[in-house]
């Protein structure tokens, strides 16, 4: 099946999938102010709408992984599919503060089954083809920057124009296509022998979960507080216990030696920064378009749609061409460069700024460095695993990006909030904190090309199979 043209029909559902997992990250922002008013939210826990998904997501990737590992990518990736359309409709039928969280957690969980699985069945459909290989996840890659794109302006027009659940009943039918197809399109593959290894599961995906829930609450309440440290030393306690059990089982949830390949250590530490750089730009860029240049939630989305153009053109378009003439490593360091570049020319913006001088021109060369960063070190961190371990590959790489993003956003809140961000009606003072913020990101996208540099050991094409590279099954 996988030498059929069906491949790129089944790329484009994987595809749609990263789409789906994204956008419901930032398609809830508009609505959060109806949700608040018809469910009872108090100011202090509406962001638990966002949150509780993002906790459920970070803390269950490695456990997606797995369970892709061994009982197959496509069951696991279909079983994502039914618990994101349960939590969907659970989503958008609740009636008080405490169903509406949980739904969204078990949405989180959903697309933790589904993020891992999704990238194993494209190693599977392409990863023994190196012309198509760097296509795949350029196409793959691009859908992230739509998703989210996407969710500012669907979150939008659906708030306007009907009522707030309708942004999670989007997801109902697309769930159902995608269970539909899946039979179809995906590869079987099969169980493999193992064990489940509960112990390492429940004590990563609380560690993680822990871990997550302090970083994304830490802003709120502060990082001094008893609440922080107890949740961040609960967090470092059930890691530890997960790194001994791990140590010590013959079949355990994550072998420690997958860390062995330096590539693939490298890779997952430039996914972790780019996470840790992009998040907070996207974040203070929407704040200073609406809370300083006085752009309404909609407008602000579409004055992204040119950065979002350029990543996806990027990614699918340029990145495989540079990644082909260069190779991953030079292509990577010098995407963490431009991105760096980029993110410091934006920390120059304006209380007086406008959006052509000050956001679109810094903004399209951020959005160049991350599509040439992006796709080389995905390709590693996939390319670089045993076959057999593909699941787990792709579950660590996208928890590296998520806590990542989660650590980056947390810190540059804790920095802008240090440089006035927190003064609400003086342009002047915001300005200097989302400043500030930039420039934090901007160094962290640095230091980033600096270990890029240092760490990964050849400068060759992730597209070429290596002796462990994945293959279709």
């Amino acid at each position: 099946m996988s030498r059929s043209p069906q491949r790129w029909w089944a790329l484009a559902l994987i595809a749609l999938a990263q789409f789906m997992v994204i956008m419901d990250t930032s398609i809830i922002g508009v609505a959060l102010p109806q949700i608040r008013e018809d469910l009872g939210f108090t100011p202090s826990n509406l962001s638990w709408v966002f949150n509780a998904y993002v906790v459920a997501f970070g803390g269950l990737l490695l456990l997606g992984g797995r369970l892709s590992d061994l009982y197959g990518a496509r069951r696991i990736f279909t079983a994502g599919w039914a618990i994101l359309l349960a939590g969907s409709a659970a989503a958008g039928l609740a009636g008080t503060v405490e169903v509406e969280l949980a739904a969204r957690a078990v949405q989180g969980a959903g697309s933790a089954l589904i993020a891992p699985s999704a990238l194993t069945l494209l190693m599977m459909l392409f990863g023994n083809r190196p012309a198509e290989l760097t296509k795949a996840l350029a196409l793959y890659g691009a859908a992230a920057p739509a998703g989210g794109t996407a969710g500012v302006f669907l979150g939008g027009v659906i708030t306007e124009y009907t009522s707030w659940p309708w942004v999670f009943y989007l997801n109902i039918p697309i769930a159902v296509l995608a269970l539909i197809a899946t039979p179809a399109l995906m590869p079987a593959g099969g169980n493999r022998p193992g064990s489940l290894d509960l112990a390492g599961a429940l004590t990563v995906t609380g560690g993680l979960a822990a871990a997550v829930y302090a970083i994304v609450r830490a802003p709120q309440i502060g990082w001094n507080t008893a609440t922080t440290w107890l949740t961040l030393t609960a967090a470092a306690v059930l890691l530890a216990a997960f790194l001994t059990i791990q140590a010590r089982r013959r079949q355990p949830l994550m072998r420690l030696g997958i860390f062995a390949s330096r590539n693939l250590s490298a890779a997952n530490l430039a996914q972790l920064l780019l996470g840790a750089a992009w998040i907070p730009m996207w974040f203070y860029l929407n704040l200073y378009l609406q809370q300083v240049l006085g752009y309404s939630a909609f407008p602000s989305g579409a004055a992204l749609l040119p950065m979002t153009v350029l990543i996806m053109a990027g990614m699918i378009v340029l990145a495989p061409r540079v990644i082909a003439r260069f190779g991953t490593k030079t292509t990577l360091i010098t995407g963490l460069a431009v991105l760096a570049a980029g993110l410091g020319w934006l920390a120059l913006i304006r209380p007086t700024g406008s959006y052509l001088t000050d956001v679109l021109p810094a903004s399209l060369v951020a959005a160049l460095g991350m599509a040439l960063a992006f796709i080389p070190s995905l390709g590693t961190a996939l390319s670089s695993a045993r076959p057999e371990e593909g699941g787990l590959a792709s579950g660590i790489v996208n928890t590296s990006y998520q806590i990542g993003s989660a650590l980056g956003l947390a810190a540059m809140t804790a920095l802008a909030a240090a440089h006035g961000a927190d003064a609400l009606g003086d342009p002047a003072a915001l300005t200097n904190g989302y400043s500030a913020a930039l420039l934090g990101a901007a160094g962290i996208a640095a230091a980033a090309a600096l270990l890029a540099a240092v760490t990964l050991t050849r400068d060759s094409n992730p597209t070429v199979p290596a002796e462990n590279t994945p293959v279709t099954r």
